[in-house]
């Protein structure tokens, strides 16, 4: 079979998405993506900024990917362990003062053990210090479209105060880590880290009881609640989910939330393998529609989308799937093959319309100066 690709297109976020999604949560923030498009297919409160705790450590783990990727950095260095980095609190790597550490075990300490201090020694070598490294923080945020994400520290720790997220960049952040990073996206699902011969868990507690969970990260402050963004995929279907706003203040410590987290978040990421499917709305350089041209030798062109187009939906609305395309006014003569001339608008009951952009099958040249005088008074167009 054709492989099938699938067009990134534009969603109004800030519009309701489906009342009737068949998704519910006692979470105070949620939001559920298809990793394959970037498509919102549910949302509560998914769109304004909160404390991402934890979570955030996300946006410290891509700008070492980054760096990783281009080569300024190596699995195998080290960076110095300052005092700063070995006082700090909250979880911990527990890295010892004056050490040094390799930047594989340090992405290790961030990841399964979610290391505050960790976080600092990363910080401190790629930033110059902890302050440098959070104005790259959010200059990478800004380049990566995080719209609704401000940055304090690299540990998501509450002092200072101000760190914060949407569960949409959060998801956004989550399937760039998954799309851009394939080499070093393994290390979200690895179960247990050794360091100084103990082992530690993951707190991912989802990894090993969500089928086909791989990641990504935890979180958890007073002010936050619990949070946690996941990863699953089944039938070459991939969802992205973040919960945050957790609240359970009946236990003392951190074991029994832990695992009602891990339970909420594997009970809605079941429910979104079981109520939404993929379904294909066009093939690649099928053609859906006519563009009207003036003065030119043809009176139209047809369109089509540049690659064939599917959209992730609830099985319900499948069946009211609607397309309309809306070709751009005025178009005039030349136009040349593969020139954008419009839109394709796929819509559905309980579905947040997606648009794709659609180009001219063909090209279609001017006509000469007779024919455009004929066609002025007389012809068709």
């Amino acid at each position: 079979m054709r492989r099938i690709f699938f067009i990134a297109f534009a969603l109004s976020l800030s519009a309701a998405l489906p009342a009737q999604a068949a998704i519910d949560t006692n979470a105070e923030h949620g939001l559920l993506m298809d990793a394959a498009s970037g498509q919102v297919l549910w949302q509560k409160d998914g769109m304004t900024p909160m404390p991402p705790a934890s979570m955030s450590k996300l946006m410290t783990l891509e700008l070492l990917f980054q760096r990783l990727k281009d080569g300024r950095v190596k699995l195998t260095d080290t960076m110095p362990v300052s005092e700063r980095a070995w006082r700090t609190q909250g979880s911990k790597m527990f890295v010892e003062l004056g050490n040094r550490i390799s930047v594989e075990d340090l992405i290790r300490g961030i990841i399964i053990q979610s290391g505050n201090d960790a976080c600092i020694v990363v910080a401190e070598s790629m930033g110059g210090t902890v302050e440098g490294f959070v104005d790259l923080m959010n200059k990478r945020a800004k380049e990566l479209g995080l719209t609704q994400s401000h940055f304090v520290n690299p540990d998501g720790l509450p002092d200072p105060p101000g760190q914060l997220m949407s569960a949409l960049d959060l998801a956004k952040l989550s399937r760039h880590l998954i799309r851009d990073y394939p080499d070093y996206y393994h290390y979200f699902s690895e179960k247990s880290f050794v360091w100084h011969n103990i082992t530690q868990p993951n707190r991912d507690l989802v990894l090993g009881s969500l089928p086909g969970a791989d990641g990504l990260k935890t979180g958890h402050t007073d002010a936050a609640g619990y949070g946690i963004t996941i990863s699953a995929v089944r039938d070459n279907t991939r969802f992205i989910l973040v919960l945050n706003g957790l609240r359970y203040p009946q236990y003392n410590n951190d074991y029994f939330p832990n695992i009602k987290r891990a339970e909420e978040a594997g009970r809605v990421m079941d429910m979104a393998f079981r109520e939404f499917r993929r379904y294909p709305v066009t093939a690649a350089n099928q053609v859906v529609g006519q563009a009207p041209i003036m003065e030119g030798t043809e009176a139209s062109v047809p369109v089509t989308p540049r690659e064939a187009v599917a959209a992730t939906m609830q099985v319900d609305s499948h069946k009211g799937v609607q397309t309309a395309v809306k070709t751009d006014a005025g178009l005039m003569a030349p136009i040349a093959q593969g020139q954008r001339v419009g839109t394709m608008t796929v819509s559905a009951p309980d579905f947040p319309a997606l648009t794709v952009p659609v180009y001219a099958a063909k090209s279609v040249d001017r006509a000469n100066i007779f024919a455009r005088t004929w066609n002025r008074f007389f012809g068709k167009h």
